[in-house]
């Protein structure tokens, strides 16, 4: 008897990639036994709403999109009772979790067969305020409006181009944030150019971290810091640092917990997994340890 696979599809991602090959992707869960169900997207959160009201009636749950996709259908399935398990096939600009799972990107077909011949791995889920998750990161400051600022236009047109474009926009104006965070470890009060917590090696399609300094289903997330540097040349000795992999800045901290509490004086803007997230003076930000299986 033949497994159900529900299909959740964001048409908008990659540029409308997925129609390369879809019907052999198809084809291939066909014959690794899958019966597969289509649900297109037509909005934001739709991707939540659809995983919520019918995920339970299939074994296996997977999505055709980006991050933000997947971070949508993560929320849904933190939203029913013992989910299914998880595939992706990966069409969108930056693509992290991708990176960091090592799966094929902008490729249904080697992404359906990951899904038939991939091992289901216990994985975190982010969970940012109440009632919320994040897929891979929630972060504030410098940079961290490139995806979702940049036009979808620009995001298909020039792909990672684009973000680098809008991330040397915003020189000019990057901010430094008086925050005091509490986290499992400590207390620490300092002036931040940037702060998130996240579960991958990859950020932006850019930023890499070393894959012994990230657990998938630890139960602990990456809080990652970086303080004020004091001038342009002080932001580019912590980027030669991140770009470089020594991460030996004094500016810059990577620790590990499972949650933290960023305070500030005024609204901060925050994304998660890529998309406006709001603005608050308060948010608390915790790991869920392996909720879901995700195939790999």
């Amino acid at each position: 008897m033949k497994k159900k696979l529900m299909l959740i599809i964001n048409p908008a991602a990659g540029r409308g990639g997925y129609k390369q090959n879809f019907g052999e992707a198809l084809n291939v869960l066909d014959r690794g036994g899958y019966t597969s169900t289509l649900f297109f997207t037509t909005g934001p959160k739709e991707a939540t709403r659809i995983t919520i009201d019918h995920a339970a009636e299939y074994d296996t749950v997977a999505c055709i999109g980006g991050d933000g996709t997947l971070s949508e259908v993560m929320a849904g399935l933190m939203q029913v009772k013992n989910p299914p398990k998880l595939g992706y096939i990966p069409m969108g600009t930056a693509n992290d979790v991708a990176t960091t799972l090592g799966l094929p990107k902008n490729d249904t077909v080697g992404a359906a067969n990951r899904i038939l011949k991939g091992t289901p791995h216990p994985y975190d889920v982010g969970g940012f305020g109440k009632d919320k998750y994040f897929a891979y990161i929630a972060a504030f400051g410098a940079f961290t409006e490139v995806s979702y600022a940049t036009p979808q236009n620009q995001k298909r047109i020039l792909g990672h181009l684009a973000y680098v474009l809008q991330g040397t926009l915003q020189l000019p104006k990057i901010e430094v944030y008086k925050t005091h965070v509490e986290y499992d470890d400590g207390v620490i009060d300092a002036n931040l150019l940037y702060g998130g917590m996240s579960n991958s090696t990859s950020v932006a399609g850019i930023v890499k971290l070393k894959e012994d300094m990230v657990s998938l289903g630890d139960g602990m997330s990456e809080l990652v810091l970086v303080k004020d540097p004091g001038s342009i040349d002080g932001i580019g000795d912590i980027l030669a640092s991140v770009i470089s992999q020594r991460f030996d800045s004094d500016k810059l901290l990577i620790l590990h917990t499972k949650k933290a509490r960023f305070t500030f004086e005024k609204p901060v803007a925050w994304t998660t997994d890529g998309e406006a997230g709001g603005e608050y003076t308060d948010i608390e930000l915790c790991n869920y340890k392996c909720p879901i299986e995700f195939i790999f």
